[in-house]
């Protein structure tokens, strides 16, 4: 499902800036559910991503031990790359749902990354390709990749339970809430809402 050389159309042109987007389509992360659910370990990634607002180097440094024995309403603690302070989440049924049919099709022994590919552990570059292409078989036009899983928790997270940018602004590590509304790309369709309102 991976593009051929050349053939990505998300690339950036030389000295442009991408930004990647979340997913806004509650039935375009269906549409890729439904797409991966032959692939257990890809449909895990994407679970996890979607559902817990990890960079994808700090999904892909979990280890098989770590999410095994998990059930909904455990904490799973990473350490954050960026900030190399540890951040707890709460861990969901469709997560331990995703995670054991990873490991009933491909067993692996607790002390091995989760996510392994042909030559050990996927890379972010590999994740971001991947995530690309689910995006783009699910009929989604924009610029995806691998931070796209953490925005879309985030999006979700704003627009549909309304949860205050503060935390939002806590569960990323960003510095300030205009970092956050700008990284999730909501700004600009909350504001227009507010015009919304007929006096």
């Amino acid at each position: 499902m991976a593009f051929q050389k050349g053939e990505n159309p998300h690339h950036p042109s030389p000295g442009s800036v991408l930004t990647v987007e979340p997913i806004r389509d509650k039935k375009a992360i269906e549409r890729i559910k439904k797409l991966l659910r032959d692939h257990p370990r890809d449909l895990c990634l994407f679970i996890l991503g979607i559902n817990t607002a990890y960079r994808a180097n700090e999904l892909l440094s979990l280890t098989v031990g770590q999410v095994r024995r998990l059930q909904p309403g455990d904490l799973l603690r990473v350490k954050q790359s960026k900030t190399g302070k540890f951040r707890s989440v709460t861990i969901n049924g469709a997560v331990v749902k995703a995670v054991s049919q990873h490991l009933t099709v491909n067993p692996l022994p607790d002390d091995t990354y989760l996510f392994q590919g042909k030559r050990g552990c996927l890379t972010v570059p590999t994740v971001s390709t991947m995530v690309k292409t689910w995006c783009q078989h699910s009929g989604l036009k924009g610029n995806y990749g691998s931070h796209t899983l953490r925005k879309t928790w985030g999006y979700w997270q704003r627009m549909e339970r309304g949860t205050a940018v503060p935390l939002l602004m806590e569960a990323f590590g960003h510095a300030t809430q205009q970092q956050t509304l700008a990284y999730l790309g909501i700004q600009a369709e909350e504001i227009a809402q507010i015009y919304e309102l007929e006096l």
